[in-house]
Formats: structure tokens, sequence, C-alpha cells
């Protein structure tokens, strides 16, 4: 059976995120069950605010073109993002917007996983729903419907940085769905 290659990056850069330690804990998981994985940071690709005056004038800017041929070298795609009032991260949102610029087929050829991390008591929900409608409507992406929902997020891990019970038993299903559905995208 061939190896899925799977991207794993949170849509936060702060110092300390909940949501980078989801990433990180994802990446380590999905590699446990023998994903091949690649964990980056959204702060190695910079990118401007978009603005299609900007675009029209200069193009897309070369880390929107790197970031596109690093989704465009896997089959499955997890993002953790944070919630911003109850929707998307203006991170997350504009490097999707930039990244579908470039050529929005990438999002129509990878299966997508969502998780959010934070300190409140729906975890990210709220941002996972608008997550989705920007990846399946926006960019007609595969979005797997199991979500990885971590809520109190400060305390949800144990010593190892490992997600505590009852969540983790939820995200390893969600792991296991997201290697199973990227296997269909390899080539």
């Amino acid at each position: 059976m061939s190896t899925p290659k799977i991207l794993v990056f949170a849509g936060s850069i702060r110092t300390g995120s909940l949501n980078e330690r989801l990433a990180s804990y994802v990446a380590r998981t999905l590699s446990g069950l023998g994903a091949d994985v690649t964990h980056i940071s959204l702060k190695d690709y910079a990118l401007p605010l978009y603005d299609g005056d900007l675009e029209a004038s200069d193009g897309q800017p070369e880390n929107a073109k790197r970031l596109h041929a690093v989704f465009a070298a896997h089959q499955g795609i997890f993002l953790a993002g944070p919630e911003y009032n109850a929707s998307v991260t203006p991170l997350t949102k504009n490097t999707l917007d930039w990244v579908s610029r470039v050529d929005i087929g990438v999002f129509r050829t990878r299966a997508f996983a969502l998780g959010a991390a934070s300190e409140g008591r729906l975890g990210g929900y709220r941002s996972l729903m608008a997550t989705r409608q920007v990846l399946e409507l926006g960019c007609g992406a595969f979005v797997q419907p199991e979500m990885v929902s971590v809520a109190q997020a400060s305390k949800a891990y144990d010593d190892n940085g490992d997600l505590a019970e009852p969540g983790r038993k939820t995200a390893q299903r969600a792991f296991q769905s997201l290697i199973a559905n990227a296997l269909r995208y390899l080539p």
C-alpha cells in the first residue's frame, strides 16, 4: 500500500498558540499511523492582505506560489484553526484566498480535515464550520465530516503533549479517516 503525504499547519502563528500545539499533536499522531507528514508554520509563508489590484499589478506573491506547491505535493491537509469572533482567523482566510488565486484546482484534488483548539467550551467549533464553508463552498474541496474540537485546550493535553481522553478517541477516528481519504488522491 502507498503512503499518503499529509500536510499539517495551524491557522495561527502566535507564540504559544493552542492550535499550533494541536497541529504538533496531529503531526506526531499521523506519523505514528504511517502517514508521511509535513508540518509547516504559516510564519514561513508571509503574505500581504489579499488585494485584487495588487495581484493585477504584481501577480501572486512568491510565498503564495510556494505554499500552493506545498499543498500540491500532499494528498491530505490538516488545518488546525483558532476561532476569532465566531469565525475563521484572518491569517487562515488570507492564506486560503492567496493559494486559491494561484490555482483553485489544488483544493479539489486533496482531502482536508479540520481541527480547532480553544479555551472555550465549544472548542473552536464555530471556526470549524466557517472554515468548512470556505473550503467546501468557496474552493470546492472535500472536507471530511470528522472534525477535531478541543475545548479548554490549555488543560486538554497530558505531560507528553498528547491529547487526553475523551478527545483522543474522536481525534484518532478523524486522523484515520484523513489517511483513508488521502489515499484516494494518490497519483
